[in-house]
C-alpha cells in the first residue's frame, strides 16, 4: 500500500493556511493498480474514518468498480484536496429550530493548488495503468481548465498531465510522460441529476473495455 510521506502531508496542512477546510484524508491503495480514482475532495463521513469515498457518494463508486470486476483494494483513490472545504449554513430540524452546522462546498483554485505536490507525487510514484477522473475539479486539475466532464466523459484521453512546476507563483507545467485518463462523472452526481445515471454506467463499462485492452483480452 501506498502512502505519501508525513512530511508531504504537513507540507500540504500549511499550504492550506487559514482556508475553510477541516481535517485530512490520505490517498489509499496499491502501487501500480489497475486504476488510480482521483476524485474532488473528503467530505463529512471521510473525515471520520479517515478513508477516501465512504460515504453515499462512496457506495455508488463501489457499485462502479464492481460492474467491471473490480474492488476497492484494486485501485488507488485521491483527490485533488485532501481536507474537507466546508461554508457554514442552516439546518431546520425536525422540531423546528435552527442550527448552524457545516455544509461540504466544493474547492476553491488556491485550495487545489495547496495540495497540488501531493498528487503530483501520487502520480509519480503510484503508476497506476489507467487514470479515472471523477468530476471537473480532477479533470481540470490534471489536464487544464478546458476540458470539462461533460464533453469528454467515457473518452480515452493519451495527454500529459500538469503538475506544480513553481510553488510559489502556482505555475502549472506539463509533465514530459503521457499518461492514459478517462474522466467521468463524480458518483455523487446521479444524486442530484438521476438522468447522468445511464451516462456514467456507459463510462464505466468503456473503463472496463480499455483495462481488458491493457490486460489483452480483448
Amino acid at each position: 500500500m501506498y502512502r505519501i510521506s508525513e512530511e508531504l502531508a504537513e507540507l500540504g496542512r500549511r499550504r492550506m493556511g487559514d482556508a475553510p477546510v477541516e481535517g485530512f484524508v490520505y490517498g489509499q491503495g496499491p502501487v501500480e493498480p489497475e486504476l488510480m480514482l482521483v476524485g474532488e475532495a473528503p467530505g463529512e463521513f471521510e473525515l471520520v474514518d479517515g478513508i477516501p469515498f465512504i460515504g453515499r457518494a462512496g457506495k455508488e463508486l463501489m457499485k462502479s468498480l464492481a460492474s467491471i470486476g473490480l474492488r476497492r483494494e484494486d485501485v488507488y483513490i485521491t483527490s485533488a484536496v485532501r481536507s474537507r472545504p466546508y461554508r457554514w449554513g442552516t439546518k431546520k430540524e425536525r422540531d423546528g429550530t435552527l442550527t448552524e452546522r457545516k455544509y461540504n462546498r466544493a474547492p476553491k483554485a488556491k485550495e487545489i493548488l495547496a495540495h497540488a505536490p501531493l498528487l503530483d507525487a501520487e502520480m509519480r510514484d503510484v503508476r497506476p495503468k489507467l487514470i479515472v477522473t471523477l468530476g471537473n475539479i480532477g479533470l481540470q486539475r490534471l489536464l487544464g481548465k478546458e476540458y470539462k466532464v461533460s464533453d469528454v466523459h467515457g473518452q480515452l484521453i493519451e495527454a500529459p498531465v500538469q503538475y506544480l512546476r513553481d510553488t510559489e507563483d502556482g505555475t502549472y507545467s506539463l509533465t514530459e510522460d503521457v499518461r492514459t485518463i478517462i474522466p467521468t462523472f463524480h458518483p455523487a452526481s446521479v444524486f442530484y441529476n438521476p438522468s447522468l445515471r445511464e451516462k456514467v454506467e456507459e463510462d464505466w463499462q468503456e473503463i472496463g473495455k480499455a483495462l481488458r485492452r491493457y490486460a489483452g483480452e480483448g
